[in-house]
């Protein structure tokens, strides 16, 4: 016995000495009532030092697993140890037990599905990844931050909080929303945990009941992950096609005279995955044509922040003005920090008390420490010179990109005014996935772009993200691509 322990770097010996002990108590190594060796005899045995050995016996003994008696040395108390006449082995199918959601969910993640080949490994060039490039990332003014709010209230902080959030910072979006445009009139806001938390609450609150969901109207193709979670909570989704300058009108209105719907999740700007800005005059089209159906709206936010050329375009929650038909999905994820898990859900002010109940039954609240370190941050007006800085940074990526992709690339048609990401289109009968394949074996991914499509279409399309890649390899990888799609679209022709 004793003859097994190594030590480890990076956690303190005692704590490395008493969880080992613990462990020979688990595996009935060390029975109740034995006595402990003595703390020289074990320091001497682990190799380690005999304060070491006293600090662990102490905390042992703090824990109830140990006692010490004077002048006889530390004994092992009593503890509900397994052992072989314990409760006898059993075993669960749980993917008999689970629900459709569950089932769902396993179906729809592309993360797992994703073929061996085809994931992403050292050495490959990756366009796959739309997240903000963390070499940009304000590392000094993000630790000032967090210990300025620690200073003046780190207790408060570590405790639970609120299920709608952390006032300053909800405070300070409202202000930050407002100067968008948007009408604060009757409206009020959730914090969550991203942007996919709040979408799903917001879906669970305005599905039907029994689970059904109901009809959801989109851009197509669309975010994959509103798609995933449309079909989650239950939704049939129908798809308008998109136009150079947002959703095509006619084909909405045709679907909205045929039959009700429960509501519109919408990308306006920069949209994932084809990076279209949807024009002023089209969003009040938009906006007149689903309030004329009563469709009210989910908006999101995406990328807002990321413009490089134009004039601002507010988004339709600024456009509904006093309205409260829309409800906007706001985040930082892709312009800050994603690893801070903080969004917001700004809507009608009756709406977001059911939202703030839904959340509480779910997560209790986002993290205070997260929202209070955002919140620091953006006071301490970092946004507006980060921004600056990753909106120089991005946009040269973002026109070499563009520039690669027009010399080197055979497409139909390109789209992209901004973000992180480009959206290709090539001729019909085209596979994306082939050519992913063939790029794959040398080293290149990017996004095959059916998987962002509510019909089963877009098998001739791919999205390219460039945030994360230097403009070396955005040079090599597009230029592969395009070779490897030439002689895909020859053996097409023939």
């Amino acid at each position: 016995m004793f003859n097994d322990f190594k030590l480890v770097a990076e956690t303190p010996v005692y704590v490395q000495v008493s969880n080992y002990i613990k462990r020979l108590m688990m595996q009935g190594a060390l029975q109740a009532g034995q006595r402990l060796p003595s703390t020289r005899e074990l320091a001497e045995l682990l190799g380690v030092s005999r304060g070491s050995i006293i600090a662990a016996y102490e905390a042992l003994n703090e824990e109830g697993l140990a006692y010490a008696v004077t002048g006889k040395g530390n004994f092992v108390a009593e503890v509900a140890a397994p052992g072989p006449n314990t409760v006898p082995e059993w075993r669960m199918d749980w993917r008999e037990r689970m629900n459709r959601q569950a089932r769902l969910s396993v179906e729809l993640d592309h993360m797992k599905r994703g073929r061996p080949g085809l994931r992403a490994g050292k050495g490959k060039i990756l366009f796959t990844s739309i997240a903000p490039d963390e070499q940009l990332f304000d590392l000094e003014n993000v630790k000032r931050a967090f210990l300025d709010r620690m200073a003046v209230e780190g207790r408060v902080l570590l405790n639970y909080g609120y299920a709608k959030g952390y006032k300053p910072l909800i405070d300070f979006l409202l202000k930050y929303m407002e100067r968008k445009g948007v009408d604060l009139t009757g409206k009020d806001l959730l914090i969550t945990s991203g942007f996919t938390e709040g979408l799903d609450i917001v879906l669970s609150a305005i599905g039907r009941d029994g689970g059904a969901g109901g009809r959801m109207l989109c851009e197509n193709p669309t975010h994959q992950t509103a798609i995933k979670n449309l079909r989650r909570h239950g939704f049939e989704i129908t798809g308008i096609p998109m136009e150079p300058d947002g959703l095509d009108l006619a084909a909405l209105e045709r679907e909205l005279q045929m039959q009700p719907f429960d509501g519109a999740f919408l990308v306006p700007s920069y949209h994932n995955p084809t990076g279209i800005v949807t024009s002023a005059e089209k969003r009040m089209a938009l906006l007149e044509l689903l309030g004329r159906y009563r469709v009210p709206v989910i908006e999101d936010g995406f990328n807002e922040e990321l413009r490089y050329s134009g004039s601002h375009v507010a988004p339709l929650i600024a456009m509904a003005g006093q309205g409260n038909g829309v409800v906007y999905l706001g985040s930082f994820s892709k312009v800050l920090f994603p690893g801070i898990r903080v969004g917001w859900v700004l809507a009608d002010r009756e709406l977001i008390e059911v939202l703030e109940s839904v959340k509480r039954a779910r997560s209790i609240h986002t993290s205070t420490l997260d929202q209070s370190l955002l919140y620091q941050y953006l006071l301490n007006g970092n946004l507006e010179k980060y921004l600056k800085r990753a909106r120089a940074e991005y946009r040269r990526k973002y026109e070499w990109t563009k520039a690669c992709c027009e010399r080197e690339v055979p497409y139909s048609r390109l789209s992209g005014s901004g973000g992180l990401h480009l959206f290709l289109e090539f001729p019909d009968g085209f596979d994306t996935w082939k050519l992913l394949e063939l790029c794959a074996d040398q080293g290149v991914l990017f996004t095959p772009g059916d998987m962002f499509y509510v019909d089963g279409g877009g098998r001739n399309t791919m999205r390219i993200g460039f945030s994360r890649v230097s403009e070396e390899d955005i040079e090599k990888g597009i230029r592969l691509i395009g070779e490897m799609a030439a002689k895909l679209l020859e053996a097409v022709h023939e």
